[in-house]
């Protein structure tokens, strides 16, 4: 959540370290890490959940109800949070980041409800499949099969027709967080669901570390390979990036459950767990005050109304040259506004989890 924060608001978009970016199609960036090991590590906390209320004898129709009523809300604030403040119907956009993850945690969550480790593997590689098999055979008019470039994809021409004048406007007329992308999204949040079982399982904290390490370095060697074929693309999620991106997650949660529950480094660890019991409200906090400071004028800046935004990355621009020098790059300053950003957003989600505000869905 902190890292997210760290990337989506900068005080410059034109002004971006190339690993705090997006990469511009194929490839990846520390940037498009932090997606997936969203989804992923919310696949993990289902069997931590959901499983131990199931065999504490909850019927299945009250956790598939809690699921689903979890998912419509996080839907529901995605699309309140992309059209804030004008709600203009015919063009909001209904697509987004926790649009993706109501989808994702309501599709994984009943595969996971209903079926055990042997049908989730089954279900991962169905969707990882069938998502390959879209892509690289289905016709798109005027354009052919088998295009994986930025136009003429068959996501994007899915998205020009299901999802017409409702897209992110910077990608139109296809979306990031589009309908055939994501497939192989649901199949990132099943391997965590995977990993899931493994820590709940009753081998020692050594042997769970060992088995995560293995197979999140067999998940990046496959990712790796299967680029060859079908590249690794966050903007198409493609299966290559989901399995890639599922073991990069594994590993990296490998060396935290190392560190953190086997050898009981929880002090340093625990701004990381402040900021993550209130995951959601922090991010939906974030896109507001975003949204406000590009909405309130706050002067005239060489002879041109200003927003609040802009007026106070310019002073902190301004105060940073002075401070540092040489140092203040367009780059540097950039980044130190979004560093205030996640600075200000951990003492809100402090504030919360001292006086035990945990928001629920």
């Amino acid at each position: 959540m902190a890292a997210m924060l760290l990337v989506n608001n900068p005080g410059d978009w034109n002004h971006l370290y190339r690993q705090l970016d997006h990469a511009a199609w194929n490839g990846w960036t520390c940037t498009d890490l932090i997606f997936p090991f969203f989804l992923w590590i919310v696949g993990v906390a289902m069997p931590l959940s959901m499983g131990r209320r199931l065999e504490a004898g909850e019927p299945r129709s009250k956790a598939v109800w809690r699921l689903v009523r979890r998912s419509v809300i996080i839907i529901g604030l995605g699309l309140a949070l992309n059209g804030f403040p004008y709600y203009h119907w015919s063009t909001l956009r209904l697509p987004g980041v926790l649009q993706r993850i109501g989808v994702c945690v309501l599709a994984a969550g009943l595969i996971f409800l209903f079926t055990r480790i042997r049908g989730q593997i089954i279900a991962i590689i169905g969707l990882l499949t069938g998502y390959w098999l879209l892509m690289a055979l289905m016709p798109v008019p005027g354009w052919g099969h088998g295009l994986l470039t930025e136009h003429g994809n068959f996501s994007e021409y899915v998205d020009s027709l299901v999802l017409h004048g409702h897209v992110w406007r910077e990608t139109k007329p296809y979306d990031p967080e589009g309908v055939i992308s994501t497939l192989p999204a649901i199949a990132t949040v099943l391997f965590g669901i995977l990993a899931g079982h493994l820590l709940r399982s009753r081998q020692s904290p050594a042997q769970k570390t060992v088995w995560l390490f293995g197979a999140g370095s067999f998940l990046i060697l496959a990712g790796q390979i299967m680029n060859f074929w079908l590249p690794i693309n966050k903007k198409l999620w493609t299966s290559s990036y989901a399995v890639f991106m599922a073991g990069m997650a594994t590993v990296l949660f490998a060396v935290c459950y190392w560190l953190v529950d086997a050898r009981g480094c929880k002090r340093r660890a625990q701004p990381f767990a402040i900021y993550g019991m209130n995951a959601i409200t922090v991010f939906v906090l974030t896109g507001l005050l975003g949204r406000i400071s590009t909405l309130i004028p706050a002067g005239i800046q060489d002879g041109h109304p200003i927003v609040l935004k802009t007026w106070l990355f310019a002073r902190l621009k301004t105060g940073f040259e002075c401070v540092a020098g040489p140092l203040a790059t367009p780059e540097n300053s950039s980044l130190l506004y979004a560093l205030g950003y996640v600075a200000l957003m951990y003492g809100v989600a402090l504030f919360m989890y001292r006086r035990k505000w945990f928001v629920r869905f």
